[in-house]
């Protein structure tokens, strides 16, 4: 008997009779399983998240860390780049202009004073700086050594107000005085009235008076101020150089200032 029903239950099921059934209990037993896995989840997520968080914090505080660090790197890496660039022209500059010898020196130091417009560097009269020799960039002029110690010297910008530079306009050979002001503006005076003067003209160190040597660039005309009234005319320049971004200079060492103080005639009685 339990062999005929055995073969009894085979030849129903081979031939579809218990595909219903067989449907229904497929889906109740796949239900089950899906419950009793999103329970299992659950409560697997509810053990482990608070210590996932805490995982989670400390890598996230590491990459912060990381990221930081390269930054840092990178800035430092940048800076390098811009002083390699700033030192080449330097050299490119010395190599330019053989004629003069050159000692290259880093700005340490600048006047806090609004009013004075000086910068210190780090080489001194053991590096043979003396006072009143050129200072120059790539760019052109910068001023002249105004005091000296054993391992630092002060430059005086030229655009102080107690600087005066003789110079020429390329164009015109015309001579004039470049002084500077209390606000950093650069002015040329002692222009005569038939000159040519002209906005864009380029500025050279004339080497009259003996503070500089010829031929140094200095800016260019940005402004003239002329009236028949006056014996002179004026105008403005803007340097070539950017004094507040000024990091390295080259002073002139084999040029030694003249002084014709003894050679001006007196203007007293």
């Amino acid at each position: 008997m339990i062999v005929l029903v055995a073969v009894g239950l085979v030849v129903l099921a081979l031939g579809g009779y218990f595909n219903t059934a067989s449907d229904w209990f497929s889906r109740l037993l796949v239900d089950a399983q899906g419950w009793v896995s999103s329970r299992y989840l659950a409560v697997a997520d509810f053990i482990t998240v608070p210590r996932d968080v805490a995982t989670l914090r400390q890598r996230n505080a590491d990459l912060e860390a990381e990221v930081a660090r390269l930054q840092t790197q990178v800035i430092q890496l940048q800076q390098q780049v811009t002083e390699t660039d700033i030192l080449s022209a330097l050299v490119d500059f010395a190599r330019s202009n053989p004629e003069n010898t050159y000692k290259a020196a880093a700005v340490i130091g600048r006047d806090p004073s609004p009013f004075l417009r000086y910068i210190i560097i780090n080489a001194g009269s053991n590096d043979n700086i003396r006072r009143g020799m050129p200072v120059v960039t790539d760019r052109g002029l910068v001023g002249r050594v105004d005091a000296v110690t054993a391992e630092a010297a002060r430059v005086q910008l030229i655009t102080d107000s107690a600087s005066a530079v003789n110079v020429t306009l390329q164009n015109s050979k015309t001579e004039a005085v470049m002084a500077g002001s209390l606000t950093g503006a650069l002015s040329l005076d002692m222009i005569q009235q038939d000159a040519d003067l002209q906005i864009g003209g380029i500025v050279l160190t004339s080497g009259l008076g003996g503070d500089y040597p010829p031929n140094i660039l200095v800016g260019q005309v940005v402004s003239v101020r002329k009236l028949e009234a006056e014996l002179f005319q004026q105008a403005t320049v803007q340097p070539n150089v950017d004094f507040s971004r000024v990091q390295y200079v080259l002073v002139i060492i084999n040029f030694n200032p003249v002084d014709l103080t003894p050679l001006v005639p007196s203007t007293s009685p």
